[in-house]
């Protein structure tokens, strides 16, 4: 079983690679919002303590984002915080959906795929990169480019057939770990280990800045995705279960 210091450090790893726009802190915990774009950067995450009883804890939450006018959501790792889950069940949130967190050493994941050299890697998204998240997302708020560039180190990968965007991903490195985003292929280009390629190339790139192992969130009914991962060595560490309650 993974150890909870495990679980709270990469969790950690993974909130700084994906920077909500406005963060406050309920002791331990953490209050994210980003105007909706994407359950992660519009979450709570409930981590340590949040410094009162748990039922007052969750009514602060709930609070902060019927304040900001966002429904309330919170993040639960599991099995790290399955007190959190108990209460929010008996308090009538639903699950919205279970997020498996996979890793796997750098090494290991630089020797089962290619170099990716004809990916274009920069520190910026494209024009064509934006739409494609935005087509993906229902839109892109202005809070989007705040969460997918406020990091350091960072990187995009990008491979065109000529002017058309034809596979995608977005690196980070917090913590020493390289985390895995958006890594997407166009329909037309599928079965072509394009995507594969495009992991490559951001692993390379975050071992040259000394990171030792790699990340990625996935949700639980992403099969496609699943089997990628499964065929490149991913292991599941641990899951978070997504709670909302109605606005």
């Amino acid at each position: 079983m993974t150890e909870a210091p495990d679980i709270e450090s990469l969790e950690l790893a993974a909130l700084k690679a994906w920077p909500a726009v406005t963060v406050s802190r309920l002791g331990d915990w953490w209050l994210r919002s980003s105007e909706g774009f994407t359950g992660r950067a519009n979450s709570a995450l409930p981590l340590g303590d949040p410094g009162q009883p748990l039922p007052v804890a969750v009514d602060a939450v709930e609070a902060f984002y019927r304040r900001i006018g966002r429904p309330p959501l919170i993040d639960v790792p599991q099995p790290l915080a399955q007190q959190v889950a108990d209460e929010l069940t008996g308090r009538g949130w639903r699950v919205m959906s279970t997020v498996l967190v996979q890793v796997i050493a750098l090494k290991s994941l630089i020797d089962v795929t290619p170099a990716g050299e004809r990916f274009v890697l920069d520190g910026r998204p494209s024009e064509a990169h934006l739409q494609q998240i935005a087509e993906q997302r229902n839109g892109l708020p202005r809070s989007a480019m705040h969460v997918l560039t406020s990091v350091s180190p960072l990187a995009f990968v990008e491979l065109w057939d000529g002017s058309s965007l034809i596979s995608r991903g977005r690196g980070t490195v917090t913590d020493g770990r390289l985390g895995l985003f958006t890594i997407a292929t166009a329909t037309e280009a599928r079965g072509r280990g394009l995507a594969r390629a495009a992991i490559g190339r951001l692993a390379r790139w975050a071992g040259e800045l000394g990171a030792t192992s790699s990340y990625l969130q996935v949700e639980a009914s992403n099969s496609r995705a699943l089997r990628l991962y499964d065929r490149l060595g991913f292991q599941t560490h641990h899951q978070y279960t997504r709670y909302g309650l109605a606005a």
